[in-house]
């Protein structure tokens, strides 16, 4: 299906050219269908982590290898930070094929300062406002951005980049729903988050932008999580010990892979956190009435579960 979707939209993209075609690799990169671009202006490497272990191999630097096929000889790549392990995988992978790269931390920096975004390399530097998009994480995904376009040739006005900042929008990451059904099913002056994030190293990201909240405005914290079976869930679930008050589990529907509410939900008590399961989101909503009076809820587990949460809500992406 994937191949289908891919060949059909680069049919389309031909028919319709842009300024500039961003391509998000599906899985992994070395077989994946959008890896047939053979000249692009320029790659990038988001931070690798553990995920789809059954196809991309079960260590970080076998998934690293997997992403690093991307990179394409004479083609300069912008490098998100890694672990020093899947980096060294990247960068032998660059130097045998003789792409050019561009690494946090050698090459670029990206960091907050006095409530603005500083970027900065051999090119000079840019202060910028902070991302709009909720997370300290927000900070480096920006700085791979500003790092890919520069590494592309993409010369873009400081007003460009302070419109991105400003006004992107990510459904689904750490995105706060102020309406919709579901909300109106959430406990008053309750806050309502959702977030798609689905293994160990998306917990921690999520679990670093929840703190940061907390250290703002405290609010208790209630966790509703569906997962899959084929992800780290106790990886994932981990994040949350010691900061969520109460995990609400549920199913994911329609996903023949989900894990069902009672496992997840022993799987939380697995690791420290007091959990229950219920069989919908509806039910879960309702359950977090009982616990506290104007909880953070946050919503999370599955980009599956996301996408039934934005529907139910009546708040799909536009």
């Amino acid at each position: 299906m994937f191949e289908i979707e891919t060949a059909a939209g680069f049919l389309l993209f031909s028919r319709n050219p842009a300024d500039v075609l961003l391509l998000e690799v599906g899985l992994g990169g070395r077989l994946d269908a959008t890896n047939a671009i053979d000249k692009p202006l320029a790659c990038a490497i988001t931070p690798v982590s553990m995920d789809h272990l059954e196809f991309l191999g079960d260590t970080l630097e076998k998934i690293a290898a997997e992403k690093a096929a991307i990179l394409k000889s004479g083609v300069p790549a912008a490098i998100a930070p890694q672990a020093d392990s899947a980096l060294a995988v990247i960068e032998r992978h660059a130097k045998r094929i003789g792409a050019p790269l561009r690494v946090a931390g050698e090459h670029w920096s990206v960091h907050e300062e006095r409530g603005r975004l500083v970027f900065q390399d051999d090119d000079g530097l840019l202060d910028l406002p902070l991302p709009k998009l909720h997370g300290r994480h927000q900070l480096d995904n920006a700085g791979i951005a500003i790092a890919t376009l520069r590494a592309a040739g993409i010369t873009l006005p400081i007003a460009a980049f302070e419109t991105g900042l400003a006004k992107a929008e990510w459904p689904a990451r750490m995105q706060l729903l102020t309406h919709g059904a579901l909300k109106q099913l959430s406990p008053p002056e309750s806050e309502l988050w959702l977030d798609g994030g689905h293994n160990a190293e998306g917990g921690r990201a999520i679990a670093a932008a929840l703190g940061d909240l907390e250290e703002r405005v405290p609010r208790p914290l209630l966790v509703i999580v569906g997962m899959l079976s084929t992800k780290d869930n106790i990886g994932f679930l981990r994040n949350f010990a010691g900061m969520a008050r109460r995990i609400i589990a549920v199913p994911i529907p329609r996903q023949d892979k989900s894990v069902s509410a009672a496992t997840l939900a022993e799987m939380a008590r697995s690791v420290g956190i007091p959990a229950e399961s219920c069989d919908t989101l509806e039910a879960a909503l309702a359950a977090a009435g009982r616990f506290e009076l104007a909880p953070r809820i946050l919503i999370t587990g599955s980009l599956y579960l996301a996408g039934e949460v934005l529907e139910r809500n009546g708040t799909p992406p536009e």
